[in-house]
């Protein structure tokens, strides 16, 4: 499973739709994932949202367009890249994007058994 976050009006515009990510591939040429166990070093690039988040859990072997594991910042680590469209029937659930009082990332429930990497 990969993860995709966005702000919560944004899915409740495409969580109907058969397929979505336009906006992401015009502005970036893909659509941008991260696994789990590495969802917490991208958090914090959502931390001064104020607009309530959610977390788009996408099975990526039903996903119809391609997925490549890149390390775009050369940093040891390589993120799922969605080059295409994101067809719905590939995400298996929507979770919300949990933040303590200080805006901090805090692990959902249903991940609580993969370490963090």
């Amino acid at each position: 499973m990969i993860l995709h976050c966005m702000k919560k009006s944004t899915w409740e515009e495409r969580k109907n739709k058969e397929q979505w990510g336009e906006r992401n591939i015009e502005a970036e040429g893909f659509i941008h994932c991260s696994t789990i166990e590495y969802f917490w070093r991208v958090a914090p690039n959502f931390k001064n949202v104020q607009e309530e988040l959610v977390l788009i859990c996408i099975d990526e072997n039903a996903l119809k367009s391609e997925v490549r594991y890149e390390d775009g910042d050369n940093c040891g680590r390589f993120y799922p890249h969605v080059y295409g469209l994101i067809n719905n029937n590939a995400v298996v659930d929507v979770l919300p994007f949990l933040k303590d009082e200080s805006g901090n990332y805090i692990k959902n429930a249903e991940f609580v058994d993969i370490a963090d990497r």
